[in-house]
């Protein structure tokens, strides 16, 4: 199945919250989205590996993903290495994504910083001829998407593109809370998280409704980019219609 949209996460979750919006925006076009997952957050105080999978394919089910996957890295203990890099371009070259979302290149959590530079470097290197992988004993041609986005996860960093997700929203919040070992505390016996304390998912909401008003839209998802944005005219370019 070739994709449009590859959403690359180091933990399942981070995709819904930093970019599940779009996503399901483009879903809902009717373009092929795909998920990976590079660890089963483990290494998470709160929930299970089994749990996690669970939330994990709810949360796939309401952004409407075609696919899902997980690579297994170590949660917290993985390198951008070599090893790593080929996990990574082996699903690259199988799903030939035009537009690859990653996590940002540096963040609160260490695992984000190095998983965005570690998605960077395997797609870059996926487009290598000369970096041969197999799938399923086949040998994978050289694929390279066009672009490659970081969406913003806690540290904010400054958009160098915002989309309008204001129409899905609702549905991005809906996916998040699948994830209710890790966002809904209620009746749970596990330790309170930076990520289950009361109001980060009003945190979310807000940061989304400051991306969307900046572009004069109820809520935007904003994502930073390493190489110049090209388009094809001005006309393409939303202005905010302030009087």
């Amino acid at each position: 199945m070739k994709l449009h949209i590859l959403a690359i996460g180091v933990h399942p979750d981070d995709v819904e919250l930093g970019c599940g919006g779009v996503l399901l925006k483009h879903a809902l076009k009717g373009q092929k989205t795909g998920i990976l997952d590079l660890t089963q957050g483990e290494m998470g105080t709160r929930g299970t590996i089994e749990t996690r999978y669970a939330e994990a394919a709810g949360a796939a089910k309401v952004l409407k993903a075609d696919v899902r996957e997980n690579l297994k890295m170590r949660d917290a203990f993985f390198v951008n290495d070599e090893t790593h890099q080929r996990q990574i371009v082996e699903v690259l070259r199988r799903y030939q994504p035009e537009i690859v979302i990653a996590n940002a290149l540096s963040d609160r959590h260490p695992d984000h910083g190095r998983a965005g530079k570690l998605i960077a470097d395997a797609c870059f290197l996926s487009g290598l001829r000369k970096v041969e992988t197999t799938d399923n004993g086949r040998p994978q041609e050289a694929w390279r998407p066009k672009m490659v986005f970081h969406y913003i996860q806690d540290v904010f960093r400054e958009p160098d593109i915002i989309v309008d997700v204001s129409e899905v929203y609702e549905q991005k919040i809906e996916a998040i809370r699948c994830y209710g070992t890790q966002f809904l505390p209620q009746g749970s016996t596990d330790p309170m998280t930076y990520i289950s304390r009361a109001g980060f998912l009003e945190h979310i909401r807000a940061r989304d409704f400051d991306m969307g008003h900046r572009i004069g839209v109820q809520y935007g998802e904003g994502f930073t980019c390493q190489r110049n944005i090209g388009i094809a005219d001005l006309d393409q370019v939303i202005y905010p219609e302030f009087p």
